[in-house]
């Protein structure tokens, strides 16, 4: 029989405690940056927050979120009668996937994650072809940024450090490009053609013309 044991319980009581007292603190600075922002204990009070958005007939982009597809959103936003825009759809050929991602600028609702967010609601993004962190500034009706409590850093050094020891490294060894940082573990500043560090943006605050939610999960999501 197993048994559970205190201190792991113990451990689980403070995470969660440490990822409330900082995901309330970023919510607020997203506010304050003129972003709408919220705050989730759970994946799925995220995900049932994102589909109240969602209406029969939209169209609905994904930034190749993995973050997304732990909520399982594209499933939600389908149920919910959207019609689904995602260039890494199994079968697309490469001219279909460019297609794809041009159709996701004008979408009614842009879905994606971010690499860091700091404490003072700032947003933090690399971007390889340029069309996620284009969607984000400008395009969508709305965009959706979801994030777990891990991609909190504490300012704008500790986010880049985060995306080039992190967020730049797992991604590429989940695609198994062969990027020196998908083999080191941290990024190399390599000039490879398959790098996927080309662009650099920070949104320190809402897009005068864009809709914005960013919304906070009290979980470790994504890398």
């Amino acid at each position: 029989m197993n048994t559970i044991n205190p201190t792991d319980t113990f451990v689980t009581e403070m995470n969660t405690w440490h990822g409330r007292t900082l995901g309330l603190k970023t919510v607020e600075a997203l506010r304050r940056n003129r972003f709408e922002a919220d705050f989730f204990e759970t994946r799925q009070e995220a995900a049932k927050s994102i589909t109240d958005f969602i209406t029969p007939g939209m169209e609905v982009a994904f930034g190749g979120s993995q973050t997304a597809k732990q909520l399982n959103l594209q499933q939600l936003v389908s149920e919910a009668g959207a019609k689904i825009l995602d260039h890494n759809t199994a079968g697309l050929t490469d001219k279909e996937k460019l297609e794809v991602m041009r159709r996701q600028q004008l979408c009614d609702v842009f879905i994606c994650s971010s690499n860091a967010i700091s404490l003072q609601g700032e947003l933090y993004n690399i971007d390889g072809h340029g069309n996620r962190v284009a969607a984000m500034s400008f395009g969508p009706r709305r965009v959706i940024v979801v994030a777990g409590v891990n991609k909190l850093v504490a300012d704008e050094e500790a986010a880049w450090q985060r995306i080039r020891t992190i967020a730049a490294p797992v991604n590429f060894k989940r695609l198994n490009r062969p990027n020196p940082c998908a083999k080191h573990g941290t990024c190399m500043n390599c000039n490879l053609p398959t790098r996927g560090c080309n662009i650099y943006v920070v949104t320190r605050r809402r897009p005068s013309l864009t809709d914005f939610s960013v919304f906070i999960v009290n979980e470790t999501l994504g890398f």
